[in-house]
């Protein structure tokens, strides 16, 4: 039998541009109370963008909150509004890697840290990629304005991973859940 958990309350903690936090009250399985700190997210979509040769886009992006560059797939918040996430996702992997691609789609999804937020991630595949035209290129700014991007095996990414070079969460689950749908000849897929 499975216990209904409710909201008892919430107080706000914060609300900003990304994200909202607030402190909620809610009932446990064993008739008790607890209160939850709860992180509220937009959303986001990455991509795995995949070339003929096998090869996956990577880009390194400084990412303040743990202080260095990493390394990631393209990727951005769903922050416009009643936006299919299918066109956010082709809006950053134009924007962030100078690329189109002819064929999305949906690899998996991913919630990122269901302990305390509902970040809530839908990762694509991205394949036919043909490059943007320089005069339609846009212009990164901010932590964007140095952007590293690099192409890599596949397999390579894979290994990467494993050995700790790539740690942002949704980069290590796009690339290992597509070196395991191309495994398996493309069969997980979902076609939008």
């Amino acid at each position: 039998m499975s216990f209904t958990h409710e909201r008892l309350s919430r107080t706000p903690r914060y609300d900003g541009a990304i994200f909202s936090v607030y402190t909620d009250e809610v009932s446990m399985s064993d008739g008790s109370s607890a209160p939850r700190d709860v992180v509220e997210n937009r959303g986001a979509v990455v991509v795995v963008a995949l070339d003929e040769q096998d090869q996956v886009v990577l880009i390194k992006q400084y990412r303040h909150p743990v202080g260095r560059h990493l390394w990631e797939l393209p990727a951005g918040l769903r922050d416009v509004e009643d936006e299919d996430p299918a066109l956010t996702a082709a809006r950053e992997l134009a924007e962030e890697v100078d690329l189109r691609a002819a064929r999305f789609d949906r690899l998996v999804d991913l919630h990122t840290s269901p302990g305390f937020s509902d970040e809530f991630v839908l990762i694509y595949l991205a394949r036919d990629l043909t490059p943007v035209p320089a005069g339609e290129r846009h212009v990164r700014t901010a932590e964007e304005a140095d952007l590293e991007v690099r192409r890599v095996p596949l397999d390579a990414a894979v290994e990467m991973a494993f050995r700790g070079e790539i740690t942002n969460a949704a980069a290590v689950t796009g690339i290992l859940a597509a070196a395991r749908a191309r495994d398996a000849g493309w069969a997980p897929l979902r076609s939008l």
